[in-house]
């Protein structure tokens, strides 16, 4: 018998392309539906905490707060895990008005605004994790995730899926939006790596830069692809996430660049 796992959110993006990865290197698969009454009660081994939302966060956020710090509170009190790796988001830097972040910068917040339930459910499960699990909980906080299968969600996710179909894409976005992109390949591999840490720790899982969608748009276009763009915003850059601890780590996320580069050339 292998290794145990629990898998909170297995049905989701991260989640299923985790399970599938433990799976094939031998780990006994614990993938509870939403609401299993037996959660609480039974040995979870290693806990990856993966539920939560993302894009309908702001519409429903007493389900987010369920989402992101009430159940793992839960399972935390239950106290029938041998380890929890709990899944955040860099989004939690961008109240600091910073170029460079690390994992050990205290994060700004205003509550007053509505829209900071996301950031604000987050850290408290993220408080929850480190302090109340005995030394047996880390925190993974992900940048943005990409890949290409059917449904992957995210900007980067669906620009790839419609490149299989179309030549000449219009995307609703401005050439100078810059993001930190990450594969979910790299995301899966950085997250078992993190179980298995021995001290308690928040890990940026992030390629560590930022690229902007003109940077992408120019790999499309080399490769045969034409781009173009319905907006012409200048936001201000987000904080660039330092990951010299998940380095250290021996996960080496792939640049998105040579990333897309292959994924493009499959396609030609």
């Amino acid at each position: 018998m292998g290794r145990l796992a629990t898998i909170v959110g297995a049905r989701g993006f991260v989640g299923a392309r985790l399970q599938a990865r433990l799976a094939a290197d031998g780990w006994d698969i614990h993938a509870p539906k939403k609401g299993d009454p037996d959660l609480l009660t039974r040995d979870l081994g290693v806990v990856f905490y993966c539920a939560g939302l993302t894009a309908d966060y702001d519409r429903r956020p007493f389900d987010t707060v369920e989402a992101h710090a009430t159940l793992v509170s839960r399972i935390i009190e239950a106290d029938r895990f041998d380890g929890l790796v709990y899944l955040s988001s860099t989004r939690l830097y961008d109240g600091l008005p910073k170029a460079q972040v690390a994992e050990h910068e205290p994060l700004v917040f205003d509550p007053m605004d509505p829209r900071r339930v996301y950031d604000l459910s987050k850290a408290l499960g993220e408080n929850l994790t480190l302090t109340r699990a005995a030394g047996r909980g880390r925190v993974a906080r992900l940048a943005n995730v990409y890949d290409w299968e059917a449904g992957a969600p995210g900007f980067l996710s669906e620009w790839l899926i419609r490149a299989r179909t179309e030549r000449n894409i219009v995307l609703d976005s401005s050439p100078a939006v810059g993001r930190d992109y990450i594969h979910l390949d790299d995301v899966v591999a950085a997250l078992i790596a993190i179980a298995q840490t021995e001290t308690p720790a928040i890990f940026n899982v992030a390629s560590g830069e930022l690229v902007t969608n003109a940077e992408i748009a120019e790999v499309f276009e080399a490769a045969g692809w034409r781009v173009s763009f319905t907006g012409q915003a200048t936001p201000a850059a987000p904080p660039n996430a330092s990951i010299a601890r998940l380095t250290a780590l021996g996960v080496r996320p792939a640049s998105v660049k040579d990333v897309v580069a292959g994924y493009l050339k499959g396609l030609a």
